[in-house]
């Protein structure tokens, strides 16, 4: 979108000129077969809101300085709203968003509409309309993250005694459960969590009042407009707060990071399907259209492709972001579709896999007969073996001949006569082995902390159930926070209009 500072087709804030001249520099630059590209007004639709806000709290703060007076503040605040009942659909044409307001507030104020523009230029005005729409989708984003959590956290409460099969190189491991499986996912999508918010933080700031990028010569508060606009403070430096848009990068950076952990967790449901383990609801599945007997996991599918596009979002921006002088350059125009795209996929992505969690259905059966597969109680067994005395390191390869040969406890009694040259019961109790062997048992000795036992799991539980009220509690206190800010803001305009 058009960030320069120039009005009406070319004319800059530093060209006070009126009369004839003013229009011959405005013809000048109002055509050309350039103008559509130039232009970004049917993408500002995005931002048609928050550059009304950012128009209001702006005008109101100028009233309130003296720089403006309070009827012609009312004016323009009256065809603000005329403005916005109307719709982006209605505004005339113009090189963007923030043009066309102006231009329709001057059709219906008259020149003294363009009083509005006072102390600003486009370049502050965008980018504090941009980190207005922006901090909203990332809040929203950071809600699909907790639906996601939520999802996660309820498998893990139902299947804390689930077993499963673990895996490393996609080849039978260890046994674990469930609920340790979903646990794994809800760590990691707590820290996505955490730098979507961070990220918040560093959007929510407010450069407005840094006009081009040097300033203005008015008696602007800076302050205030942040605060009527619900912004936590303001990016100090001016050349910075026009220019900047790190803030942009380090949020689709956080979302594309969201965006592999939900990769990785729609492959492992992906393949949980294929193996019989996990019966995703209809709601997230689909057909074929020639084979009907066909069940596809195909909303996975897509949200494992959505890590794609954020990727290549990431890269995008910042090829385009590197190397840009301080302080406005119009390829800025073509960095902020990185960040609303990006947004809205892995937001959307976001939720479809909390939805498809939530409703799958464990094949608790399948998953038990599984667990067992490849001798992946081997560890447990050379781990007992250890217990008893014997150095881990004999202990691995007694258990790896034992492996070629079964992996039973009569592969293991073999193993020993021919590693160790002694009898297996010489040295540990059959019993402890036997339950070594078995899945459920071998799970439920690793109780160590983080581990999938139970008793490990329903620590992790009480965690992520703690965690997960801290970030609704700071999601609910941003909102609000928000919430009071358009509700002040509206107050003040209201005594005006």
């Amino acid at each position: 979108m058009s960030e320069e500072s120039a009005q009406f087709g070319g004319l800059g804030d530093d060209d006070d000129a009126d009369g004839d001249e003013s229009v011959v520099r405005r013809d000048r630059f109002s055509g050309g077969p350039a103008r559509s590209f130039l232009s970004s007004l049917e993408a500002d639709e995005r931002i048609f809101e928050a550059d009304l806000e950012v128009d209001r709290a702006h005008v109101v703060m100028l009233a309130e300085q003296g720089i403006i007076a309070d009827d012609i503040a009312g004016e323009i605040l009256t065809a603000l709203d005329t403005i916005e009942v109307s719709g982006h659909g209605s505004l005339p044409e113009g090189e963007d968003v923030h043009e066309a307001i102006e231009t329709a507030v001057i059709d219906r104020v008259g020149e003294d509409g363009g009083k509005m523009h006072t102390a600003r230029s486009r370049n502050d005005e965008v980018a504090a309309c941009i980190r207005y729409r922006l901090r909203e989708d990332v809040l929203e984003a950071i809600e699909t993250t907790l639906a996601l959590r939520e999802s996660l956290v309820e498998v893990a409460d139902a299947h804390a005694e689930t077993v499963m099969p673990g895996y490393t190189h996609l080849q039978p491991a260890q046994p674990t459960t469930v609920a340790h499986w979903a646990l794994s996912y809800e760590s990691a999508v707590r820290r996505d969590t955490a730098r979507l918010f961070g990220a918040y933080e560093r959007i929510n700031e407010s450069p407005l009042g840094a006009a081009a990028f040097a300033g203005t010569t008015f008696d602007v508060d800076r302050e205030r407009t942040a605060e009527l606009l619900g912004f936590d403070g303001v990016v100090e430096n001016s050349m910075d707060a026009a220019s900047s848009r790190d803030f942009l990068l380090e949020t689709v950076q956080a979302l594309s990071t969201h965006a592999t952990t939900l990769s990785g967790l729609a492959e492992d449901v992906v393949v949980f399907a294929n193996r019989g383990f996990v019966d995703l609801a209809d709601d997230y599945s689909s057909t074929s259209s020639i084979m009907p007997q066909k069940k596809n996991p195909d909303t996975l599918e897509l949200v494992r492709a959505v890590a794609g596009d954020a990727a290549g979002a990431v890269q995008g921006l910042t090829t385009t972001l590197k190397g840009l002088p301080r302080a406005y350059n119009r390829d800025l125009q073509r960095a902020t579709t990185h960040a609303w795209e990006t947004a809205d996929a892995v937001t959307e992505a976001s939720e479809v896999a909390a939805g498809a969690v939530a409703t799958a259905d464990w094949n608790e059966d399948a998953l038990a007969t599984e667990a067992g597969e490849g001798f992946s109680t081997a560890t447990g067994v050379a781990d007992l073996l250890a217990a008893n005395g014997l150095p881990f390191r004999t202990a691995h390869e007694m258990v790896a001949v034992a492996a070629e040969n079964g992996g039973d406890y009569d592969a293991l009694e073999a193993a020993a006569a021919d590693v160790l040259g002694e009898p297996l019961e010489s040295f540990v109790d059959p019993a402890a082995v036997e339950d070594a062997l078995d899945p459920s048992e071998s799970v439920a000795s690793r109780d160590s902390t983080g581990g999938p036992a139970p008793e490990a799991v329903a620590s992790q539980l009480e965690s992520a159930n703690a965690a997960l009220a801290d970030d609704r509690g700071s999601l609910a206190e941003n909102r609000t926070a928000l919430e009071d800010a358009y509700e002040a803001l509206r107050a003040e305009v209201n005594g005006y209009v």
